[in-house]
């Protein structure tokens, strides 16, 4: 597997959009991509369903509250980041409602437009259960989006809350996938950031328990999961602990994961560095779906 430092480009992207929300349908586009190596910009386009998967995961940390905010620069230079490597699946943590749509239309657009699903949660305040709000008053959460390839499939959401919770943080932990009929199921979760004893247990309850539920269900196969899990690379316990046998899983060297489940290979990944505009690195990893 290669690994390359990347870094993010120095132009950022201003992007608006209507709030769009949306779990059910989609109609396809006229072409599928080919693989490439993660700096590629030109990815090709090919009259067939492409097996293979990019995933870009960022926690961009746009709440408002946090002392790594940047102003909103963190979604401008995700959006830049989406033209420029042209990612079938996004994973964001930290992140406002509003923030979703404009990351769906950088998806959507380039040299072959594809329909692109998206689906957001947000996190629960412990004591009133109700939405979590970052500083403009907006949901505070994490999103998923992934691009719909041809022939066109059906789409669903699905998200929960942890039954597993740190007592001591107000923000309970939630998780949010997209099952892409026939294809693959993307999700994302921002685990536990005090305890990670509490971080693994709730990592296990998605690897182990929620999401196998939702992929069986809807026959939607393969497991791909882009996260902040809270647990170090190198730390104990190790993200490796939270995996289900047969996975597979890749890092950014401090807290962010990609996991994927048995008939998902992982090819390459690269780290890159945000520019300052958010306290993680994007991770951009290519993966190569069974039976291509």
């Amino acid at each position: 597997m290669r690994v390359r430092y990347l870094r993010s480009p120095r132009w950022a992207v201003a992007a608006t959009s209507v709030v769009v929300f949306f779990a059910g349908c989609l109609a396809g586009c006229d072409a599928g991509r080919a693989a490439s190596d993660p700096t590629d910009q030109g990815r090709p386009t090919i009259g067939r369903l492409d097996r293979t998967v990019r995933v870009l995961q960022m926690n961009l940390c746009n709440s408002g509250r946090a002392d790594c905010y940047s102003g909103g620069r963190a979604v401008s230079t995700a959006v830049a980041l989406i033209h420029e490597h042209r990612p079938d699946m996004v994973s964001v943590n930290e992140v406002c409602r509003d923030d979703l749509p404009v990351l769906e239309q950088a998806m959507s657009a380039g040299v072959a437009p594809q329909a692109v699903a998206s689906a957001f949660t947000s996190a629960k305040d412990r004591h009133t259960h109700a939405p979590v709000r970052c500083l403009n008053g907006q949901e505070f959460g994490n999103g998923v989006l992934a691009g719909v390839p041809p022939p066109a499939v059906g789409s669903r959401s699905y998200s929960g809350v942890y039954p597993v919770q740190d007592p001591h943080d107000s923000e309970e932990r939630v998780w949010v996938c997209i099952a892409l009929a026939t294809r693959f199921t993307a999700c994302t979760t921002h685990a536990s950031s005090a305890d990670t004893t509490v971080a693994l247990n709730q990592c296990r309850f998605l690897v182990k328990s929620a999401v196998p539920r939702i992929s069986r269900g809807n026959g939607a196969g393969p497991i791909i999961v882009g996260a902040d899990l809270n647990l170090a690379a190198r730390g104990s316990p190790s993200p490796e602990a939270c995996l289900s046998d047969g996975y597979q899983r890749t890092d950014d060297g401090g807290l962010q994961s990609v996991m994927v489940s048995p008939g998902v290979g992982v090819r390459a990944h690269s780290v890159i560095d945000m520019q300052g505009t958010t306290d993680h690195p994007g991770l951009l990893v290519d993966l190569v779906l069974s039976g291509s």
